[in-house]
């Protein structure tokens, strides 16, 4: 069951902002926030980018790339064990048939 959004406040960058959020995705929201906290604080430490919203921007930008990278890898993950899948059937299939051929 859904419940009403609640507000929740989050710290990014020693900023408070407050978002309507569930109870059951709470818990979601804080490691979100620390992430993009922890993210924003490694650029702004870096001393390579200026101004929060250039910070902000580029800390977008490696979570997507995090992202689509890792999206990638789950695709290549599935499509190798599909094709393991597939040819653990064939072995099986074939043993099966050897199996019946030598009943006969």
């Amino acid at each position: 069951m859904s419940t009403k959004p609640k507000p929740v406040t989050v710290q990014i960058l020693e900023k408070q902002y407050l978002v309507a959020c569930k109870d059951e995705e709470r818990d979601e929201l804080l490691a979100s926030a620390e992430l993009l906290n922890s993210k924003m604080r490694e650029i702004r430490d870096s001393g390579k980018v200026i101004g929060v919203d250039r910070i902000a921007v580029m800390a977008a930008l490696n979570l997507a790339h995090e992202l689509v990278r890792d999206q990638g890898r789950k695709f290549d993950y599935q499509h190798s064990m599909s094709t393991r899948i597939r040819d653990l059937q064939q072995k099986i299939e074939t043993a099966l048939n050897q199996g019946k051929q030598l009943e006969l």
